[in-house]
């Protein structure tokens, strides 16, 4: 299986500041790894060191085989793709419009965007299936379709990869199911996914391997089945989990 994303024994922090150390991961073409932990427990510093937007304080971070250290911004923009958390959108831009600047990496500093970038944004919001909201601006969107945009916009890169920081935050459950469901049809096609999320139910729906992560540490890593236990969820949020089958899907129930 070729490796699209690999991190061998990383420190992240900022300076001054570690917040995790010794880490390794691999990822290959349809691979989703889900990451679990506390506020704070270091997601988004470990997502963007795995990005490059934060140097690793050691060991180091590898996309198809090629040190992240050694890459152009270019470089590492073409081969992974990056929702960042919370994304708000402050201009009145449409989703077309929106899912085009993910072109920015193929294009030079004062060119526009040609057919073929144009073409590439096309094709991402139909991957999607959302083409009735290309023309719509993308500020009276909703959560949801707001989230669906941004992934499509990581798509028009061209980037095989995907990090994606809680996607499914503060949205509405219809809305979590339908990026959960992109989830699981982009690894079906061949993406390697990092997804981050509060609700570990959400890993046995759409992961096929889990890190769970304490105060920048790994508590566990393996399948979602392996590492989510009530055991290892008291030890990292504090509070009684049990782990339960329900018509074959296993889900996460607080003892309240």
């Amino acid at each position: 299986m070729a490796v699209a994303l690999e991190a061998r024994a990383l420190g992240y922090g900022y300076p001054g500041r570690p917040v995790g150390r010794g880490l390794g991961l691999a990822l290959g073409a349809g691979d989703v790894l889900c990451v679990l932990g506390p506020n704070g427990g270091g997601k988004t510093t470990l997502f963007r060191t795995l990005l490059g937007l934060l140097p690793a304080q050691a060991g180091e971070v590898l996309l198809d085989g090629q040190a992240l250290g050694a890459m152009s911004r270019g470089d590492v923009a073409r081969r992974v793709g990056y929702v960042p958390q919370g994304h708000t959108a402050q201009f009145a831009f449409t989703v077309r419009e929106a899912v085009l600047m993910g072109r920015t990496a193929h294009i030079s500093l004062f060119a526009t965007p040609g057919v073929a970038d144009r073409a590439a944004a096309d094709r991402a919001i139909a991957a999607l299936g959302i083409e009735s909201l290309a023309g719509r601006v993308v500020t009276e969107l909703s959560g949801g379709e707001r989230q669906l945009a941004m992934i499509a916009r990581a798509l028009a890169q061209g980037a095989r990869a995907l990090v994606l920081d809680e996607p499914t935050a503060s949205l509405d459950f219809g809305n979590q199911v339908r990026v959960l469901r992109e989830i699981r049809r982009l690894a079906a096609e061949g993406y390697a996914v990092v997804f981050s999320t509060h609700d570990p139910s959400q890993a046995f729906l759409a992961a096929s391997r889990v890190l769970l992560l304490a105060q920048g540490g790994a508590v566990r890593q393996g399948t979602p089945a392996e590492v989510i236990t009530g055991d290892n969820l008291r030890a990292v949020y504090g509070v009684e989990v049990r782990v339960a089958e329900v018509d074959g899907a296993r889900v996460c129930l607080p003892a309240l």
